[in-house]
């Protein structure tokens, strides 16, 4: 037992370190989404649904296919390599460190080309109504350089990954995202008050993404000295032995095992982009602008739980798992090499993997009982009313029903890149195929029987669900073997009767309360206005304490035991 201590304290203090790390990155979400939430309320309202369309819809889809091409695969293969912060005396790890920094600043040179390709498709592709909008190529361009000024951080944000410096980031980023917000806001409200009303409003966007590009970079500089953007060739000493050339010129740089399960990475992430982005793609191409710009806002207020406590759990789920389970490069991540790895180890991260699916579940219960309750009078409080002629309220509904998809696929799939071998993530990008031809097969189905833009958001539902299968199977299999256990996602995940039994008496109480009183009619009728109606206002106050009674019995239940456990491993 005393030999295992070392390896299960490093375990420990790895969770512990995760554990800091999802708090800071959703308190980063939580402070910044807060502050530009607010801004937004604002901005939305000096802006036409068309401006708005393209830029939330269209010029993100580019911003976002260059930056996830390049960068993607390397990230995720970093956080696997990366030495541990125990280990750093070791001589072994310096070149390590070196060789994860070189193959950190290769997304920049992987962007450069990405980069040019994809403006050019974009630009000729265009409709001639989205180019004919008001500095419609210079916004363009702008957005272009924004892309490349972010891989130029590249290096700075795999070191922070790295070295689990999530202070780092959450300043990086959080100030970021507060700088673009105001920089957009600034503009459209100087636009506002010019002769030719929404001239600027794409470069209002563009600038703002330059901004949050520029501030990134320029917070991460003084963190991160030493990081640099062009590679530097590795003592000959430490350098792995090739017969050719190319292989002998990769080895002066990289460590060869590390590139190929990047490039793997990489292109696998062609494939999940496009399910990932795929609905921006389809209404790009099937909505007119005002649509896209009605379904970009509904996009943005769904996602916003996504954004605040789902992405900061995914990514560190990420770093834990990829640090935890994932062997050396140098067994070649094989099958064989991870069955032998700690026991300790596997069993903290199916108990931590169990807990947060098991929370989600719950969480996800909780979202669509209420939401699809209460999310007609919430929009009253959101939307401008431009909006409510677009399709923005109809894909707000249809992303209640997604959030719960969202945030499982989102933990399976952090689980699954982080322990994944190369084989096993060439399986899975012919598995994509299949789900991009049930998502592509979904989507357009359900566009021609009339669901108009909410198609996109069911189509990603049926894709998404398709993957959690496909992952969760994978988990069950994985622990099976090396645990012998397959109770996993059979058992632990599922809430108990007590809550589930209280959220159904939930809704079946809010629904008949509802429909007694007529509260729908009540807002359909009032607007705006409903939101000061004292009949609305006690429907609201039913449903929140009925809400308040659903997570005590979980807290009492079930939550208590989850938290306590992850506590004492961390411990």
């Amino acid at each position: 037992m005393a030999s295992e201590s070392p390896a299960r304290h490093n375990d420990d203090r790895l969770l512990t370190w995760s554990l800091g790390s999802a708090r800071s990155l959703i308190g980063l979400q939580l402070v910044s989404r807060l502050v530009t939430f607010v801004l937004n309320q604002g901005l939305i309202r000096l802006v036409s649904p068309q401006a708005y369309g393209t830029a939330a819809v269209q010029f993100e889809l580019l911003m976002s296919t260059i930056l996830f091409l390049s960068r993607e695969g390397v990230r995720n293969s970093l956080l696997r390599i990366w030495p541990q912060q125990t280990n750093m005396d070791q001589p072994a790890s310096a070149v390590s460190v070196a060789q994860c920094a070189n193959l950190a600043a290769l997304p920049f040179f992987l962007g450069l080309p990405t980069t040019f390709v994809t403006v050019v498709l974009y630009a000729f592709s265009a409709s001639e109504t989205t180019a004919n909008q008001p500095h419609f190529h210079l916004a363009l361009l702008i957005y272009a350089t924004a892309a490349v000024g972010a891989l130029l951080s590249e290096p700075m944000h795999n070191r922070a990954m790295g070295e689990v410096r999530t202070d780092a980031r959450v300043k990086a980023e959080g100030l970021g995202i507060i700088v673009k917000t105001i920089t957009t806001y600034l503009i459209l409200l100087y636009d506002d008050n010019r002769r030719h009303l929404g001239e600027l409003a794409l470069i209002a966007f563009a600038l703002g993404q330059l901004a949050y590009s520029a501030t990134v970079f320029w917070t991460y500089k003084p963190q991160f000295p030493e990081s640099s953007l062009w590679p530097i060739s590795l003592p000959e000493q430490h350098q792995t032995p090739k017969k050719n050339s190319w292989s002998r010129l990769v080895a002066n740089f990289f460590d060869p095992d590390a590139l190929h399960l990047s490039m793997t990475m990489t292109s696998q992430s062609i494939v999940k982009h496009f399910l990932t982005e795929g609905d921006k793609f389809l209404v790009s191409y099937w909505s007119p602008l005002e649509h896209q710009g009605g379904y970009a806002i509904a996009v943005n207020y769904g996602s916003l739980v996504a954004r605040v406590v789902f992405q900061p759990i995914e990514e560190m789920c990420r770093v834990y798992f990829s640090k935890a389970l994932s062997g050396p490069m140098s067994q070649k991540n094989s099958a064989t090499a991870r069955t032998s790895g700690n026991s300790a180890a596997l069993s903290q991260a199916s108990g931590s993997l169990a807990s947060l699916l098991s929370i989600q579940i719950a969480f996800s219960m909780l979202v669509v009982t209420f939401g699809s309750s209460y999310l007609p009078i919430v929009l009253q409080l959101l939307l401008p009313a431009q909006y409510f002629s677009t399709s923005a309220p109809k894909v707000l509904s249809a992303w209640i029903w997604y959030i719960p998809v969202l945030a499982l696929n989102g933990g399976l799939e952090a689980f699954y890149s982080s322990v994944a071998t190369p084989q096993d993530l060439r399986a899975q990008s012919r598995w994509m195929l299949a789900f991009s031809v049930i998502y592509v097969l979904s989507a357009t189905a359900l566009y021609n029987i009339g669901f108009s833009d909410t198609s996109l958001v069911y189509a990603n539902i049926a894709n998404l669900t398709a993957r959690i299968w496909y992952t969760a199977t994978f988990v069950v299999i994985y622990f099976g073997k090396r645990m012998k256990s397959h109770q996993l996602i059979l058992v632990n995940v599922v809430p108990g009767w007590k809550f589930s039994g209280m959220v159904a008496l939930s809704f079946l109480a809010i629904s008949r309360n509802n429909a007694r009183q007529h509260v729908a009619e009540e807002v359909e009728r009032l607007g705006r206005r409903a939101l000061f109606s004292t009949l609305v206002l006690g429907h609201v106050a039913f449903g929140a304490g009925l809400g308040l009674v659903c997570v005590g019995l979980w807290w009492i239940t079930e939550g208590k035991r989850l938290v306590a456990r992850e506590q004492i491993k961390a411990e």
